[in-house]
Parts: C-alpha cells; structure tokens; sequence
C-alpha cells in the first residue's frame, strides 16, 4: 500500500505536464524542476536531469502529433534545429561561468516583456509590428533560443512562439509545432549529458514520462481545436506566470 501513493504520485503529476506540453509545445520542465525539488526533495541538478527524462519523450510525441495536423516546412525547420544546436553548444560552455540564478532572473524579466507584448498586441490587433519578417529568416529564431536553452537549460520552446507569432505573423500552433522541433534535440543531448555525470533518477523520470506519453496527445489535440485568440492568450498568460515565477525564486 505504501508503493501505491509513491507509483501513483510521479503518473499524475507526468499526466498533468504531458498535458500542459501539449497544449503549450513545451516538454514541461519549467513546472517540473521545481515541483521535483519542493514535493520530492531533489536537489537542482538532479532535478533537471530527471525532468529531461520525462520531456524527451513528450517533445518526440508532441512534435509528431503537431506535425501530423500542421506539418512543418521541411528544409527551414532543419535549419532552424541546426541553429538552434550550434548556439546551444557555444552558449552552454559560455554560461559554465556565469551565475545561473542571475541569468534566471534576466530571462524572468524578458519572458515577463514577450507576455505583456503579446497580450497587448493581441487587444484588437493594435499595439504589433506594422510588417512581417521573411519567412525565409526563421531558422534565425533558432539562434536565440539554442542560446537560452545553453544558458540557463531550460526556455528555448518558450522564447520561439511569441517571436514568430509577433514577428513573423506565424498562427500559434505553427510557432508552437517550430518550438518543439528546436528544443527536442538539445533535451535529447542534455540528458545523455546529466545521466554520464549520475545526476537522473531514472525510477522517478521513467514514471513521469509515462504519465506524460498518455496525456501529451491529449494536449496537442485541445491546442488545435482552441480558436487562435485563446491559444496565444493562454500560452502568454503561462509566459507570464513563468517570467514571475523566475524573478521571484532565480
């Protein structure tokens, strides 16, 4: 009877940010470290690696069933994960000497700017750039988020959605279905990268990543049947909970 809370606990808590993630087109992590460290007393480092374990396998799904219902520009999303690789690379060895919670607290505040911006040019339409972007520049945003997900392991999925959608007047779910395909090949290289060093609890990971794979279709399938207004307001409320959350316990 004992086992039972501690099998049933790590499921329902996987369930509800496979969910998220698929709504969102993030794997989760933002929620689940913290959640690790405070209800299962994990220090910060083991917490992240045993939160990849549950986002890899969240971000193959999601991208697969976002790909299924609005399929990405081949040559441009490989662009844009190669960008996205190559900053995450030069940016991670760069941050090994920079305070981390100094960089949370940074990224809080431009994740508190991107929300209150894309809410705001969200009110009739008023208040967003007059022009778009070219397309054909996308896989630049792949730059800027390889370059938070080396610096502080985590925000790469977030920061891209209200860059394409604000600058390249990409729909929601197409910038979400973007943000997936950038971020899985870091999470996947991240946690090769913690499990060498020892810093994953695979028994805990492996069972939230199954709660996730049962509910991350789920989510995805919510995000495209939401009309476009709400999807971009509840993803920029989300940014918004983040970037305080950030400010607050960087």
């Amino acid at each position: 009877m004992i086992l039972l809370p501690s099998l049933l606990l790590p499921l329902l808590i996987g369930a509800t940010l496979g969910f998220a993630g698929g709504v969102f087109g993030i794997g989760g992590g933002i929620i689940a470290i913290p959640v690790m460290t405070g209800l299962f007393g994990l220090d910060q480092k083991l917490a992240q690696g045993t939160a990849l374990v549950m986002m890899v396998p969240n971000l193959a799904i999601a991208l697969w069933r976002y790909s299924q219902r609005q399929p990405l520009p081949k040559w441009r999303t490989a662009l844009l994960v190669l960008c996205a690789m190559t900053a995450t690379a030069l940016t991670a060895h760069y941050a090994s000497n920079l305070a981390s919670s100094e960089l949370r607290r940074y990224f809080g505040g431009f994740l508190l700017w991107l929300a209150i911006h894309s809410l705001w040019s969200r009110r009739g339409g008023e208040g967003g750039w007059s022009f778009a972007l070219p397309e054909r520049l996308i896989p630049l945003v792949g730059l800027i988020g390889g370059a938070c997900q080396g610096m502080i392991s985590i925000g790469g999925g977030m920061i891209a959605p209200p860059i394409l959608v604000s600058f390249f007047r990409q729909s929601q779910a197409i910038a979400q279905g973007f943000a997936l395909a950038l971020v899985m090949p870091s999470s996947a290289i991240a946690l090769a990268t913690f499990s060498q060093a020892g810093l994953v609890d695979w028994r805990l990971g492996i069972l939230l990543a199954l709660g996730g794979a049962l509910t991350v279709s789920w989510g995805v399938r919510i995000a495209h049947r939401l009309p476009e207004r709400r999807l971009r307001m509840a993803f920029s409320l989300m940014l918004l909970a983040t970037g305080l959350w950030m400010l607050v316990h960087g």
